[in-house]
């Protein structure tokens, strides 16, 4: 029987590729649909209107999102914080597994409602289980967790929870996980030095713009 020519039919990756070329060959298969789709409905405010103007929809999609970071305390939160605190009227605010104990006065200073808030503990093992649950749900507004791992399947599945459960997903990882491929929807690293700068190295509906935003912080 000759192989089907349907759109279905491109995500099926010949056996005998790497899994990292593999999940390229996909990326990219994302990507090209990605450009025939329109933007994401979805998105909400970043509240940093220089990154705002760069991204499709005009702020994080309702999708997984990735943040790269050099070390931790650099602006992630700081980065967030508006987006959530207006996430937090629609539903719950979930972080999963926080590397550190949530410093409630910075959040209320930031004007998150802390009864929004929550925190689930949970050891490394079972955190991407459950952050991939609160994300299914449909029940939370935005789920942030930290994984670790450089498994490009379990971030899938965390993005496919994602987009299933209309949530706006963060992943915070090390920024040396900006080498992979990822199947998030938009990839964000943040740099440090005189200056920080965000750059924006993935962004599934658009381009990514080859100049970093400027990210006063402080």
């Amino acid at each position: 029987m000759a192989a089907s020519t349907s759109s279905a039919s491109l995500s099926v990756v010949p056996d005998g590729i790497a899994e990292q070329d593999a999940s390229r060959i996909r990326d990219g298969l994302e990507f090209a649909r990605a450009i025939a789709r329109p933007a994401q409905s979805g998105a909400i405010p970043t509240g940093h209107a220089a990154l705002d103007a760069r991204l499709p929809g005009g702020g994080w999609p309702q999708a997984l999102t990735e943040l790269l970071i050099p070390a931790d305390g650099v602006g992630e939160l700081r980065l967030l914080w508006p987006a959530l605190t207006r996430l937090a009227a629609r539903g719950r605010i979930v972080l999963v597994a926080p590397p550190y104990v949530p410093y409630a006065p910075a959040w209320e200073a930031a004007g998150m409602p802390l009864k929004s808030l929550h925190v689930v503990e949970a050891q490394a093992v079972d955190a991407l289980w459950a952050a991939e649950q609160c994300m299914r749900s449909g029940t939370c507004a935005a789920v942030l967790c930290w994984p670790r791992t450089s498994d490009a399947r379990v971030l899938r599945r965390l993005q496919v929870a994602a987009e299933t459960g209309r949530t706006h997903a963060f992943a915070i990882r090390p920024a040396v996980a900006a080498r992979n491929p990822s199947p998030a929807a938009l990839r964000i690293t943040i740099e440090t030095g005189m200056r920080r700068h965000l750059r924006i190295i993935k962004c599934r509906g658009g381009f990514a713009p080859p100049v970093p935003i400027d990210f006063p912080w402080e």
